[in-house]
């Protein structure tokens, strides 16, 4: 069975999850960011990773997911909230709704820093004004993804390597 990573990671966030799940992934693998990962169609398992802007996948991740047809899959992301809030179960489903028409066989969320450029542009009131609890999760969110998640994130794709010979 062919395997391809494909990643889109703005700081670094999902790359560093696409580089542990690639780790435990059997032979014939290849691994590419986004912006240069070759088509899905001579692949039979793609692990696909993205970043979550406004709850869902990034652009760039989005553009590619919508060429994924009939594969079997896994899906992984990153975002400052917490990974276990209804943002991300939200842009979770978000992310496997692009990915309709394939199987997906795992999935894994993790918590990252966020970008400094758009915390500089955070208002400074209103719904997305930083308060004491938004600080808390970004002071939180610098410390991810962290060796833990990686682990929890191989474990993920773990289960599924018997589906992967």
């Amino acid at each position: 069975m062919k395997i391809l990573v494909v990643y889109s990671s703005k700081t670094g966030n999902t790359k560093k999850i696409a580089d542990a799940i690639f780790e435990i992934l059997p032979e014939p693998k290849e691994i590419y960011s986004v912006q240069d990962a070759p088509p899905p169609e001579g692949y039979d398992f793609i692990a696909v990773g993205f970043w979550v802007n406004k709850g869902t996948a990034d652009n760039a991740a989005q553009k590619y997911m919508k060429t994924i047809k009939g594969k079997k899959v896994g899906l992984f992301a990153t975002l400052g909230a917490y990974p276990n809030s209804m943002h991300a179960k939200e842009s979770m489903a978000n992310g496997k709704e692009l990915l309709t028409g394939n199987e997906i066989l795992a999935e894994f969320i993790c918590q990252g820093k966020v970008d400094p450029d758009l915390l500089a542009r955070m208002p400074k009131d209103g719904p997305h004004a930083m308060t004491p609890v938004r600080i808390q999760r970004l002071d939180e969110a610098k410390k991810h993804p962290n060796e833990t998640d990686c682990l929890y994130a191989q474990n993920a794709f773990r289960e599924i390597l018997p589906e992967l010979v």
